[in-house]
């Protein structure tokens, strides 16, 4: 049977790549969107070097999960002001890159409470307007650089919004390990526990393809290999560049399959307990693997290809590799009790991205 796949976004990989960015933007207006410590990182500096008069303002207060008490009062200002920039350039990780998604969909109003209703109502629309999009990531993890997917939280009211439209594809990703030096050992460890998550995701997944298999599967060794030495040594420059090659070949993995059950699960995570994304969604993967596999025979070999060993010595591996980066796997790890657990896992089940796991065994899952 034909397979298809398909991704637009154009991919500069490789240690000094970020002098690519002239050329991409092509004499185009810039506006940057960022995290507050890209300044003080020299981050910030490099882009304003490179883009010279073309770049119009800087917006550098990206907080981690975008959230909608913050997302309103940036994005109406970013449409009053729309004729500033022709393209949005989002420099770090997954919450500036999100944040850039959303403010460049432009409504009839410009209105971010318009944006958000269209959200709420879950059908597909078509944006009256929209600007283009640049991604520069400096994590590892969570491939947002070369997918449409965007993630929008409203903490007040203990909700998520998925955004992902034609628009919301980046024009270019520009994957320099080098700006990845900065990352502090935490962060390391969170971002690329989230490109396992995408990489297995992919994986026991309803819209798995061989295409997205083997980006994934090659995304689990080199994680595997590469995160705990890393770990260890957050300056090793060949490290970090094998990291960044594996988060973005997951990213290009989910890229067409969108995630699946450990994800459902992660949202809950966040918003109950506030774990870190990175965490919420790695800590279930031995509980989800175990659940997967048996389930259908070619994920059952897909699965097999990605750890070389048999269900249970794999469920083991996986346990003892999060043990070993001081990631807890039970859900009492982090203050949810038995029956609580087993509830949150019967509702991600029900989700949007629930239904993307081939597997049906909940009621005993967590026996």
């Amino acid at each position: 049977m034909a397979q298809r796949f398909y991704n637009p976004v154009a991919t500069h990989f490789g240690p000094g790549s970020l002098q690519e960015l002239p050329g991409i933007i092509n004499g185009a207006k810039v506006v940057v969107v960022t995290f507050p410590e890209a300044r003080s990182l020299g981050l910030l500096k490099k882009l304003e070097d490179l883009l010279g008069d073309r770049l119009a303002y800087v917006i550098d207060n990206v907080l981690p999960n975008p959230d909608v008490s913050q997302l309103t009062e940036m994005y109406n200002r970013f449409w009053r002001d729309e004729h500033a920039c022709d393209t949005v350039v989002a420099l770090g990780g997954g919450s500036a890159i999100d944040t850039a998604k959303a403010l460049i969909v432009g409504t009839e109003g410009g209105n971010f409470d318009e944006l958000l209703a269209l959200l709420a109502d879950g059908k597909p629309f078509t944006p009256s307007r929209a600007k283009t999009l640049i991604a520069i990531p400096t994590t590892a993890g969570t491939g947002s650089e070369v997918t449409p997917w965007a993630t929008i939280w409203d903490s007040e009211k203990q909700k998520k919004y998925s955004l992902h439209l034609d628009c919301t594809w980046p024009k270019a990703a520009i994957v320099d390990p080098e700006l990845m030096l900065t990352l502090p050992k935490s962060i390391t460890i969170s971002t690329g526990l989230d490109a396992l998550s995408h990489a297995l995701e992919s994986i026991w997944n309803v819209n798995a393809n061989p295409i997205s298999d083997a980006f994934a599967i090659g995304a689990i060794h080199d994680i595997m290999a590469c995160l705990p030495p890393l770990a260890k040594d957050l300056n090793n420059k060949t490290l970090r560049s094998s990291m960044a090659l594996a988060a973005m070949k997951a990213g290009l993995a989910f890229s067409n399959t969108k995630t699946a059950l450990a994800h459902s699960i992660s949202y809950e995570m966040t918003l109950r307990y506030g774990l870190p994304h990175g965490i919420a969604c790695s800590f279930t993967l031995p509980l989800v693997l175990d659940m997967a596999w048996g389930e259908r025979p070619d994920r059952d070999a897909a699965l097999q290809r990605a750890f070389n060993t048999d269900r249970k010595t794999a469920v083991s591996r996986l346990r003892d590799f999060l043990h070993q980066l001081e990631v807890g796997t039970e859900f009492s790890d982090y203050g949810v009790s038995g029956q609580e657990a087993q509830e949150m896992l019967q509702h991600a089940m029900q989700g949007p991205r629930g239904k993307n796991f081939i597997g049906t065994k909940t009621a005993v899952a967590l026996s």
